[in-house]
């Protein structure tokens, strides 16, 4: 005889329970409160596609919905890839102050650190094809544009010359095209590749051409990561100055002598040799073998 007493109870505290619920849960399933370091965010929200957006002063054609959902497709991959993007925003404080001014003495316009931002993220990456470094330079090429290339040195992890000589290809595949949004795409196709298809299709813009899959989305990687790293806070990324890399102080040693063992150079420096190779990781052996008349310079701690 208890028991429709308590089915009664039971059901009238479901009842009470669900209510409770729906008064109190996020309005959308999408805008889930999380707690941010400057008070309420947002987890797990549609991110907004910049009404307009440029390249290289290059206008990018939103108002063709295949441009646009393309960069929005980029722009979630990049935002909700949180770890990488976190890391590529902590290095561009120490690696862009490097870069741009490269870029502006060679008269290539800002935003292609955000190539090396696609092509590396700021890192001396190693691609399974063998292309290396910031710029992801293969062999072939990197001696091409005269980085030294040996078993003692490889300046394709130079961060400075692989910048001087990404410059030079950049400026004669815009000789070429005429215009920075094709050099873009040409440094992911190269320039013979996306000649043949421009030629084949009869077209000189690159929003208007079908290209390979990756290529296709290459630049709108560039593009993505431009607009995250411009603006972080509109995507969800809260920081304090603190929280990024700063640049590392060094002090330059010109050597223009081949040294038998950098270990004993390195204590001889006053530093260790895991510090040497950290900030000189173009440096690929554990001595360094120079050709007559060849110098180059080190750094070291300040």
């Amino acid at each position: 005889m208890k028991y429709p007493v308590l089915f009664s109870t039971l059901a009238l505290g479901l009842f009470l329970g669900a209510v409770m619920m729906i008064n109190t849960a996020p309005s959308s399933p999408l805008a889930v409160p999380i707690a941010g370091r400057d008070g309420v965010q947002t987890a797990n929200c549609f991110m907004k596609v910049p009404t307009d957006l440029t390249f290289a002063g290059e206008t990018v054609p939103l108002e063709d919905i295949e441009v646009y959902e393309r960069l929005d497709k980029e722009i979630h991959v990049n935002t909700y890839f949180h770890s990488s993007t976190i890391q590529k925003i902590k290095l561009a404080n120490r690696w862009f102050p490097v870069i741009e001014p490269i870029l502006q003495a060679n008269g290539i316009p800002a935003d292609f650190k955000y190539l090396a931002v696609a092509e590396s993220g700021l890192q001396n990456a190693v691609s399974p094809a063998g292309a290396v470094g910031f710029w992801q330079f293969l062999k072939t090429t990197g001696q091409e544009y005269k980085l030294t290339i040996t078993p003692s040195i490889d300046e394709r992890y130079h961060v400075e010359k692989s910048t001087l000589a990404a410059c030079k290809y950049l400026k004669s595949a815009h000789e070429l095209f005429g215009n920075w949004t094709m050099v873009a795409a040409a440094y992911n196709m190269g320039r013979s590749g996306l000649n043949r298809d421009m030629g084949n299709q009869g077209e000189t813009n690159y929003y208007n051409l079908l290209l390979n899959s990756e290529t296709h989305r290459y630049v709108f990687r560039i593009l993505a990561l431009k607009a995250i790293m411009e603006d972080p806070a509109n995507y969800g990324f809260c920081y304090d100055e603190t929280d990024l890399y700063s640049p590392i102080g060094y002090r330059e040693l010109r050597i223009d002598s081949s040294v038998t063992s950098l270990v004993d150079f390195s204590k001889a420096q006053g530093t260790n040799y895991k510090t040497l190779k950290y900030m000189n990781p173009w440096l690929r052996d554990n001595k360094l073998v120079l050709q007559a008349g060849q110098s180059i310079h080190i750094k070291l701690p300040a």
